[in-house]
């Protein structure tokens, strides 16, 4: 019996240790990963934020260089030209440049607040065709510039929403210019609305544009994402158009879904509900 209770105390201590043993290196393996995932968002964060430094270095520094080259020559005038022909053109770039680098700052606001949760919505009954008309007429002369054509094609009786138009005509700006900048001159966009069974609406912006890999649209769902090709490269932006709609969209309680391949085009699918649910607007 003596003998038979120092086995069974053996077995009990070595049990003990190989617990302990496990315990440590299952602990142990839980710090490594631990570390590896904290470092590998550092990491992640690091790009990020070198990435956003440098779009935001490029974006700011383009109109203000132009802001400050121009006002320079109007201080010297062209003395053989007494009309000031030259400073009305240097005026004009000015204010080109001045609207440019309003567009950045307030997209960076934009997506801040956003991602703050403090975006305000301001809900009002809206007729949608009235709003989707106001969010292409300032892209008549972006398409008119590079020989595009839109055409809008709108069921006859498009449900009333609550939303916020101000909002909405934002997030089809952004759609609506994605599709110019990225569809080669002479190309076709087609926008498309038509009212739910539950009483919200969907609306289609298409191209037959560059298009996407579905890669490249995670890319450019992203803040700041800016997919990364020759021709994406030449275009200007911040890299916030697609991301500013995506969180508008979601705070109305829709829906922004990309459907792309390369060199078949892109289509935006934005679907809004018959009004903002209750949530979303506590919460904005």
């Amino acid at each position: 019996m003596p003998g038979r209770r120092t086995q069974t105390a053996s077995r009990n201590s070595l049990l003990a240790r190989y617990s302990e043993t496990l315990g440590e290196m299952t602990l142990r393996k839980s710090t490594e990963r631990a570390i590896r995932a904290a470092k590998a968002e550092a990491e992640l964060n690091s790009r990020s934020k070198s990435a956003f430094l440098s779009t935001m270095s490029h974006e700011l520094r383009t109109p203000l260089n132009a802001i400050i080259g121009f006002s320079d020559l109007i201080r010297s005038p062209d003395p053989n030209d007494p009309d000031s022909k030259k400073s009305r053109e240097y005026a004009a770039h000015i204010s080109n440049a001045g609207r440019r680098l309003l567009e950045v700052v307030s997209d960076i606001l934009d997506i801040s607040r956003l991602e703050s949760g403090s975006t305000p919505l301001t809900l009002r009954s809206c007729d949608l065709g009235r709003i989707i008309a106001e969010a292409a007429e300032p892209m008549q002369d972006r398409l008119r510039a590079k020989k595009q054509t839109l055409d809008i094609r709108l069921e006859p009786k498009l449900p009333r929403l609550s939303l916020d138009a101000k909002r909405i005509r934002q997030i089809l700006g952004n759609l609506l210019s994605n599709a110019n900048k990225f569809t080669p001159e002479g190309g076709r966009l087609l926008l498309m609305a038509r009212g739910n069974a539950d009483g919200g609406a969907t609306i289609a912006i298409a191209d037959n544009g560059l298009g996407m890999s579905p890669e490249q649209v995670t890319v450019a769902m992203a803040p700041f994402g800016q997919v990364q090709s020759h021709y994406a490269r030449a275009q200007e932006g911040t890299g916030l158009g697609l991301p500013i709609a995506l969180g508008l969209a979601r705070l109305h309680g829709g829906t922004l879904a990309i459907d792309s391949a390369p060199g078949a085009g892109t289509t935006a699918v934005l679907t809004l509900p018959p009004s903002v649910p209750q949530q979303q607007r506590l919460a904005s």
